[in-house]
């Protein structure tokens, strides 16, 4: 890996998406494939379309979807499956 891709991958590491992604899985390594498929959901029915299906609030809508980018994108970066 030359200096500037390496350089590159750090600074992927360095944002709050990237931070949230670890920390949920590191706690919950369980339900990440869970709250992966939940954010596909509201991806494709739309966050009050997904919160009213779910009986929930649009904000519990929008933190799950957060939650789902954020661990795709953690594990995009650090090269662990899904």
């Amino acid at each position: 890996m030359s200096e500037t891709e390496a350089d590159l991958l750090g600074s992927l590491t360095e944002t709050g998406l990237y931070s949230i992604g670890a920390f949920f899985a590191d706690r919950h390594p369980e339900l990440c494939d869970d709250v992966i498929a939940e954010a596909q959901a509201i991806e494709d029915l739309g966050l009050a379309a997904w919160a009213h299906r779910e009986s929930t609030t649009i904000d519990h809508a929008f933190q799950t979807l957060v939650t789902g980018l954020a661990v795709r994108y953690y594990k995009a970066v650090a090269g662990t499956a899904s």
